[in-house]
């Protein structure tokens, strides 16, 4: 068995991202499932590029500031207390808009683990 009792602010960040990105996958040593806290000032888009996943699942909850996320669909806005969902090959790209006057939180889930994103080009 193993638990763990991780303090987020603790965690050390993830230089690959364009905005703060502290994993508690890698903090957890999980096998199976994408977990990091994110954090993005105006402007900061959350991900590298507008990009899919072939099989994982996203759930991006947010706990600060309004996380915006276009879609080919147009563009959702996500509200302190709620979720968004991404569902298998759903092209996303969540970002905070330059004129935003607040960083973004974000708690960013996913399985499975290894399924890179792939960039979209719509």
């Amino acid at each position: 068995m193993g638990y763990h009792v991780l303090d987020p602010s603790r965690l050390t960040g993830d230089g690959d991202y364009p905005c703060t990105r502290r994993s508690i996958t890698e903090a957890a040593g999980l096998a199976n499932l994408a977990v990091a806290l994110y954090e993005l000032a105006p402007g900061e888009p959350l991900a590298t590029d507008y990009h899919y996943h072939e099989h994982r699942e996203e759930v991006f909850y947010v706990l600060a500031g309004e996380l915006h996320v276009e879609t080919p669909e147009g563009e959702f806005t996500v509200s302190p207390g709620e979720v968004f969902v991404v569902e298998p090959d759903s092209p996303i790209r969540p970002f905070n808009p330059d004129d935003a006057e607040t960083r973004v939180e974000v708690l960013g889930i996913g399985a499975p683990l290894y399924d890179m994103g792939r960039p979209y080009e719509g």
